[in-house]
């Protein structure tokens, strides 16, 4: 079998890589995000560097996690006079500019949060007819990353509700104007190190995927993962329709991983990892770093699935149908996934929703061939062999990868 895969079920046209070529997203973005640690609380200088600080002794920033994002909160509830956005001071008392330098002189990178709509989703100013000037305030202060989202944007309901679900448009046309903004600013750097990253979190809405590769460098394609089992399901098996508009210079999003969360256990974890990273999203942890276990540590810090989700290729695995494979189910986690490396392919086997042994023949892998025997490892127990085929016992909810070297 060659590639694509035989279940391809998505419609528009195909994703061939940014329209923007900036040389940004070129990988899948790696790094974490304040808001479900505390929500508006976690919006402070504080827990940025103390965050940095943990991405070097932990030994993150050695794996290639780089960019600490600060989400909502973290302005004031109003502008200034000038128009300008302002950090609350009461979590920045030395301003946004002196963090960014301090976590830049660690060798990371530093995010913030806006919102296309009036307001935030929090309530605070949105960047609605202020783009330009908002990006301009930004770069101002080195920030190397902008989460936009799609709170209190044009709707029929007046007032605009938070979430609206009857929009004006559609929601490329109030994701344009800051597009404009920062591939403005971009396209002015010498160095792609100045560049900023746009990242659209627009929940998925107008199939985002189809258009996302011309406005930014990564889309959320998803309502949020809420830190359960069926968020993982929800979003992991969808990712599965939408892989061919995943690739260098932009990527589908599939929200933080909630590795940490009392809603998921060890198994669901690994599954939860392990599949984010084969489907090449980015890899943005969602915990506070000071209270991880040492399992969810061991899962994050997996170099040999970080080195698949960061493949030079881009590629992004989905699903195939062994023969006699039952059918995928909606919204199930399908049990047989393959995907092309640069020097060979990866292949997840997943209990999405039952234990057993789970295997493939070689020769029915999409980019591999039959007739003849290769070498390959599974990335979570480091198991080793060389052959036609693999096989292991997974539990529910747990998944094993391995990359066949080719």
């Amino acid at each position: 079998m060659t590639w694509p895969n035989v279940l391809l079920v998505t419609s528009g046209l195909l994703g061939v890589g940014s329209a923007l070529k900036d040389g940004i997203g070129l990988k899948p973005h790696m790094g974490w995000s304040s808001w479900n640690v505390a929500q508006c609380n976690a919006a402070s200088a504080k827990y940025a560097l103390d965050t940095a600080n943990k991405f070097v002794s932990m030994g993150l920033k050695d794996l290639g996690y780089e960019y600490v994002n600060i989400d909502d909160c973290w302005t004031t509830k109003n502008r200034d006079s000038q128009g300008k956005l302002v950090p609350d001071p009461s979590k920045w008392p030395n301003g946004i500019k002196p963090v960014v330098d301090q976590i830049h002189s660690m060798g990371l990178k530093f995010g913030l949060y806006g919102c296309a709509g009036a307001q935030t989703c929090a309530g605070y100013p949105g960047s609605e007819g202020r783009e330009k000037s908002d990006v301009a305030q930004l770069t101002s202060w080195g920030v190397d990353f902008w989460k936009y989202d799609n709170c209190y944007t044009p709707c029929r309901q007046n007032p605009r509700p938070q979430t609206c679900g009857n929009p004006t448009g559609n929601s490329s046309q109030w994701y344009a104007p800051m597009r404009d903004a920062v591939i403005g600013y971009n396209t002015q750097q010498t160095s792609v190190a100045k560049k900023m990253h746009f990242n659209l979190c627009n929940w998925g809405r107008d199939n985002v995927w189809t258009w996302g590769a011309g406005y930014g460098h990564s889309w959320r394609m998803s309502v949020d993962n809420w830190g359960d089992w069926a968020s993982v399901e929800r979003i992991g098996s969808s990712a599965a329709d939408i892989y061919q508009f995943s690739a260098p210079g932009g990527f589908n999003d599939l929200d933080m991983l909630y590795l940490g969360s009392s809603k998921i256990n060890a198994n669901q974890e690994k599954l939860h990892f392990a599949l984010w990273a084969i489907a090449k999203s980015p890899l943005v942890l969602g915990l506070d770093l000071n209270k991880i276990s040492a399992s969810t540590l061991a899962i994050i810090k997996n170099k040999g699935l970080i080195d698949i989700n960061q493949d030079a290729l881009g590629k992004p695995a989905s699903i195939f149908r062994p023969p006699g494979a039952a059918a995928p189910v909606k919204g199930k986690i399908y049990p047989y996934w393959a995907g092309p490396l640069v020097d060979g392919v990866v292949i997840g086997l997943a209990a999405g929703t039952a234990a057993g042994r789970f295997g493939v023949d070689f020769k029915d892998v999409p980019g591999l061939q039959g007739g003849r025997s290769y070498v390959w490892k599974e990335m979570y127990t480091g198991q080793t062999g060389n052959g036609t085929s693999v096989s292991f016992d997974i539990g529910l909810h747990d998944m094993r990868v391995v990359k066949v070297t080719v």
